[in-house]
């Protein structure tokens, strides 16, 4: 019997190598390389051509312009996400932490475009059909039509997939798919690699829209390899915490929409419910006149998010004071408190700092600097910021306010939720259109704006 061949294959970038390694050479990354046993090269077959091999290059000019197809998913929140529905021949792949509700969001997918008069394949390799159906029981689908298929042996799913010839296909987990001809485990890169590839082929020569599941690791990226991220249309996560009943969807890939979209949903009994107005939501247990609280809008996309930074500043008992963040970067909050001591006159050397982004949302944008400086100066001063108030601004090291984009969209929504003061960048004001019952109030510096909005007239 002839010996068995084996290579060390990393879970991250997939390079091989022919023996272990503690780091790898390619992306870097620990302990990620996994062995593998080298399958036998099988009999020939009909090579496998990549979708549109074959065609001719043309120059740029004589492409046809032609729209990309789009289904409507029946789901508000995730067709914002998508780029406005679900794109034809299009592979989408959704990760998120166990239980989250995935499986529950793409139940509720299949049964809506199976409403509609669309075939729809749900491949499932975790649970057996019996329990797709019982799911489909709580969210009233069990009568849209849609097809189920409890198996992960990639042949048969492409056999039944070419019988169906379905429309939109969910694939539950792509970890779980295996091919009979390589050695390697189910969830390996080799398998995961391979399946997608094969689905990938099927998906574009037929126009199916394929939404793959994906595991993801202890700190939340998608488990197996990079290249299964390169491969697909769009990547998208489902955030939240699974005691609470709120999810988020954000998309970190999309070749069909932007990348900064995001969708909320509540979990209910009767699964994912869409949150219309969810700068309503952030703010609901927000408690009035409060130190150390300022409201800002940030844009997610092209959705505009009312959401309240909260600060506490309280002196240390340690001898190196503590930073604590929870939904900005720390790094901001330390460049924040040496402006604010520098350029404001607070003593904040002294102060552990702690901010939180309420509502588990992520600021990335630098608008929200001036609302953790106003938080921060409120806390540390034990001045209430008033509760109509807003603010929104880029703050630079030498304490001057700078412009942030879409103000009048942030000001809008502002004034729907009944805000009655803005403190913005004075850089803004040129050409802005206030809405009726909003008062703006411009400011050149930071200790210009703390002025105005009142948490302190004079430096101390």
């Amino acid at each position: 019997m002839a010996k068995l061949k084996t290579s060390y294959v990393c879970s991250q970038c997939g390079y091989t190598a022919g023996k272990w390694l503690g780091r790898c050479p390619d992306c870097g990354s620990w302990n990620t390389l996994n062995e593998e046993v080298v399958s036998q090269p099988a009999a020939p077959e009909k090579v496998r051509r990549a979708p549109g091999a074959g065609a001719l290059a043309l120059p740029i000019g004589e492409i046809p312009d032609e729209a990309a197809q789009r289904l409507s998913s029946g789901i508000g929140e995730l067709d914002r996400v998508l780029g406005g529905g679900v794109v034809e021949g299009s592979m989408v792949l959704v990760g998120g932490d166990p239980g989250i509700g995935k499986s529950t969001l793409l139940t509720q997918l299949s049964a809506n475009l199976s409403r509609e008069g669309s075939r729809v394949l749900y491949v499932s390799g975790e649970e057996s059909a019996r329990q797709i159906k019982l799911r489909a029981n709580r969210l009233h689908a069990e009568k849209t039509g849609f097809f189920v298929l409890s198996e992960n042996d990639m042949g048969i799913v492409e056999e039944r997939m070419r019988e169906i010839a379905p429309r939109a296909m969910v694939v539950d987990s792509i970890q779980t798919m295996y091919l009979t001809g390589l050695a390697s485990a189910p969830g390996s890169v080799s398998q995961v690699r391979e399946c997608a590839s094969r689905i990938m082929t099927l998906a574009k020569a037929s126009g199916c829209a394929v939404f793959l599941v994906g595991h993801v690791t202890k700190d939340g990226s998608i488990a197996g390899p990079r290249v299964l991220e390169h491969m697909v249309d769009a990547v998208l996560y489902f955030e939240g915490d699974r005691s609470s009943q709120y999810r988020i969807l954000r998309a970190v890939k999309n070749r069909f929409g932007s990348v900064n979209e995001l969708g909320m949903f509540e979990m209910t009994g009767e699964g994912m419910r869409e949150v219309t107005n969810a700068s309503e939501l952030l703010l609901s247990g927000r408690a009035p006149d409060a130190a150390g609280s300022c409201v800002m809008c940030a844009m997610e996309g092209t959705r505009p998010l009312l959401t309240d930074v909260q600060a506490l500043v309280t002196p240390t008992i340690f001898g190196n004071p503590r930073r604590m963040t929870q939904g900005i970067d720390v790094s901001r909050l330390f460049l924040l408190l040496a402006v604010l001591e520098k350029r404001a006159g607070l003593t904040l050397y002294n102060q552990d700092a702690y901010i939180n982004i309420a509502g588990g949302l992520s600021l990335t944008e630098p608008a929200a600097d001036l609302a953790v400086c106003a938080a921060l100066a409120s806390s540390a001063r034990s001045v209430c910021l008033g509760s109509d108030w807003a603010a929104m601004g880029e703050v630079g090291l030498a304490g001057e306010l700078r412009a942030v984009p879409h103000m009048e969209r942030r000001l809008s929504e502002c004034a729907r939720l009944g805000f009655v003061h803005a403190l913005i960048p004075k850089a803004n004001m040129k050409n802005l259109s206030v809405p009726a019952g909003l008062t703006v109030h411009p400011a050149e510096n930071l200790f210009e704006a703390l002025k105005l909005a009142g948490i302190y007239n004079k430096r101390t």
